[in-house]
């Protein structure tokens, strides 16, 4: 039998692997969802909390952490289609604490050792992550930048920024840039300040604006950067791996997302909220009645930005642009070397092991929600076997 274009007997072998991987002790629990044309399917296998009872739930809820780019990269481009904020037009009106930027010599000079940069930073340069500063994948220690970010208390880590708005402004911007604007990609920290951006150019909280033009209207009632207490007992636990076993890194009340961040910057989900959002995207914009952005916009989000010179000279991890570029907030499938990497294809993960895709030639959406830290590019085999069974299951 096929719903959707999915052979619903296909579909059953996803409940048997993914539950391997919870009674292996891999996960506590996993949210797994597909979505094609009028199909939805949806798995919860094992537990929220590894010392509690209580069952993985379709309502339970995630954090997200990277899986939130995507949502900024939308709220930006509400800006863009309003014409208050321009790709191209620097950003040191609403961002001065990155007006005259220093950009260092070469990776390896000293933190004083800098050029002018050549050109302002763009909005266009923070979108595609090729503004100047972001994740250095290399062990501490190898530059001395490195030691510098983190005597600011910038360095890379999983918990929410400790900082307010301007603050973590004032911090971003004593630093030097490692490259000039626009000429090389690294990871991450562009999303931060554009959530920034975001608030000073809209005059409202950052949450605010996006609880309003985005959650709101896309029905995303548990999705927001923490989470209050009545839905507490609805928050997975978060684990990360030691020496092969489980351990907690935070937990649901007292923990890290159990009140609200200094700075909005990563958020929580649900998988049927999330889906809700990539559903609008696949869609091109569009919710039911409503539109979020225009069709031209989304394509234009879901295009590789990327030259091959970029992606030469920024490196995140062996192999990472072999088959993908970035867009806007995603990253975009451009060689196909599996089942489910589809030229067009597009979405992200979060560093908690959550992951999503859209699939425009498939008219498909897949969401994944675990709760384990991610510390390497081998901790996405459970994403991996998951997208697999997903696509092995298009029956048509």
């Amino acid at each position: 039998m096929s719903v959707g274009g999915l052979s619903t007997a296909r579909l059953g072998r996803m409940a048997e692997v993914l539950r391997g991987s919870v009674e292996r002790g891999e996960v506590a629990g996993i949210v797994a969802l597909v979505s094609r044309r009028d199909a939805l399917h949806v798995e919860t296998i094992g537990v929220q909390d590894l010392e509690s009872p209580a069952p993985m739930r379709r309502d339970t809820i995630f954090r997200i952490a990277s899986m939130t780019k995507a949502v900024t990269a939308v709220a930006t481009m509400i800006l863009v289609e309003e014409a208050r904020l321009r790709l191209d037009d620097p950003v040191d009106r609403w961002l001065p604490e990155l007006t005259d930027r220093r950009v260092l010599r070469a990776m390896d000079s000293r933190v004083d050792d800098t050029v002018p940069a050549k050109r302002a930073i763009t909005l266009r340069d923070l979108l595609t992550l090729r503004w100047g500063l972001g994740a250095i994948m290399a062990r501490p220690g190898t530059f001395p930048i490195q030691q510098a970010i983190r005597e600011v208390g910038l360095a890379p880590g999983p918990d929410p920024i400790a900082f307010d708005a301007d603050e973590y402004m004032r911090r971003l911007g004593s630093l030097p840039l490692l490259h000039q604007p626009g000429e090389g990609w690294f990871y991450h920290t562009g999303y931060d300040v554009l959530a920034v951006l975001i608030a000073r150019v809209a005059g409202m909280r950052f949450e605010d604006f996006l609880a309003e033009r985005i959650f709101a209207p896309l029905g995303m009632a548990d999705t927001g950067f923490h989470v209050p207490a009545a839905k507490l007992s609805r928050l997975a636990t978060c684990y990360r791996t030691e020496a092969g076993q489980l351990k907690v890194y935070d937990t649901a009340a007292g923990g890290l997302w159990s009140r609200p961040p200094a700075l909005a910057t990563e958020l929580v989900s649900t998988a049927e909220d999330y889906l809700a959002f990539a559903r609008m995207l696949l869609a091109k914009g569009r919710h039911g009645r409503e539109r979020i952005l225009a069709r031209p916009t989304v394509e234009l989000m879901t295009t590789d930005h990327i030259t091959p010179a970029q992606k030469q000279a920024s490196p995140f991890f062996p192999g990472f642009w072999d088959n993908i570029g970035w867009g806007f907030g995603v990253a975009v499938v451009t060689r196909r070397d599996n089942i489910f990497a589809v030229p067009g294809c597009y979405g992200w993960d979060g560093g908690f092991g959550t992951s999503f895709i859209v699939d425009p030639a498939e008219e498909m959406v897949a969401v994944l929600m675990i709760q384990r830290m991610m510390t390497s590019p081998d901790d996405d085999r459970i994403k991996r076997d998951f997208l697999t069974l997903a696509y092995q299951a298009i029956d048509d």
